[in-house]
């Protein structure tokens, strides 16, 4: 969802019912969103929560209004993708208030469509965070390997922190792996394998490349959010689709 018009029909009808909105961003970026044409879908002016209120002190915000009142919570993508939410849930239901999901487009099933490569043929996804300490998790090579290794393609995340103002571009994600690779010398990472690049998926102007790795180092994708699918073993069809739809030429 890139922004407010991503919300469902079903989505806004529950929200106007909702006697109070609250709306966190922090767990992805909404770069088109803007919150006075939401207010004026949802008859309400959604309440921002951060990433503290819901996972440090839910019990004193949200939990606390839901135990009296009818709330809503505004989430990008599909809720239920995020760690946070589901353990959000749990607690609610546990403290007895009865909640509903309201499924919204995802990233994942984006990302997947955009590419045109087979959603069955997909292993393990995982993320590159921001190196701590400037030493990278090794995780996501260590994942993309499993992967490979099965024939199966790899939807790799790029590190996204909203409140820092920070989004992981998809040249810096190849280059962490590049430096993993350099250490681990697996030949799980090189610069002539086939990736795909995803910039702005759900907007009306997504950018999709399929090249080799070297050339989407350089290549041009824009503004963020951008994420990376690693395709294991093609079928013919997936073949033509990232000729056809990412532009891969051999």
């Amino acid at each position: 969802m890139h922004d407010e018009s991503g919300v469902s029909l079903r989505g806004i009808t529950d929200a106007k019912e909702s006697e109070v909105a609250y709306i966190e961003l922090y767990t992805n970026s909404m770069p088109e969103l803007s919150l006075k044409r939401l207010e004026d879908l949802i008859g309400k002016r959604p309440q921002m929560l951060s990433r503290d209120d819901l996972e440090e002190r839910s019990n004193e915000s949200i939990l606390k209004e839901a135990s009296r009142k009818r709330v809503a919570l505004l989430v990008p993508g599909d809720p239920m993708i995020a760690t946070t939410h589901i353990t959000l849930r749990i607690a609610a239901e546990r403290m007895g208030i009865k909640t509903r999901v309201v499924h919204g487009a995802s990233i994942i099933s984006a990302a997947i469509g955009l590419s045109g490569l087979q959603n069955y043929k997909f292993g393990r996804s995982v993320t590159i965070p921001f190196p701590g300490n400037d030493k990278p998790s090794e995780t996501p090579y260590e994942v993309l390997r499993e992967n490979r290794s099965l024939g199966l393609h790899t939807l790799v995340f790029l590190d996204v922190r909203v409140e820092e103002g920070r989004s992981m571009r998809i040249h810096e994600g190849l280059e962490i792996l590049s430096s993993i690779e350099s250490k681990r010398m697996e030949e799980v990472i090189s610069n002539v394998m086939i990736v795909v690049g995803i910039a702005r998926a759900g907007s009306d102007r997504p950018v999709v490349k399929a090249g080799r790795l070297r050339e989407l180092l350089t290549f041009e994708f824009g503004d963020a959010p951008h994420i990376l699918i690693f395709p294991g073993r093609l079928h013919f069809m997936e073949e033509e689709a990232l000729k056809v739809l990412g532009g891969y030429q051999k």
